[in-house]
């Protein structure tokens, strides 16, 4: 699944730029690809409100 970063991390928690430089995402505008292992999904999920998801097998 791909992930796009459309909200910036200012003044977000530790823990959620952690979580968002393991997804590879550093600034607005960033897209990564991410595997959809239950661990990549549990990340994603935490950080949802600033993120735009785009599934690989939806049309």
């Amino acid at each position: 699944m791909k992930i796009k970063l459309v909200k910036s991390l200012i003044g977000r928690s530790a823990k959620q730029l952690a979580t968002a430089k393991t997804l590879g995402l550093k600034k607005i505008g960033d897209t990564t690809e991410v595997g959809t292992t239950e661990s990549a999904k549990g990340q994603v999920d935490k950080l949802k409100f600033l993120l735009e998801v785009i599934e690989e097998g939806a049309k």
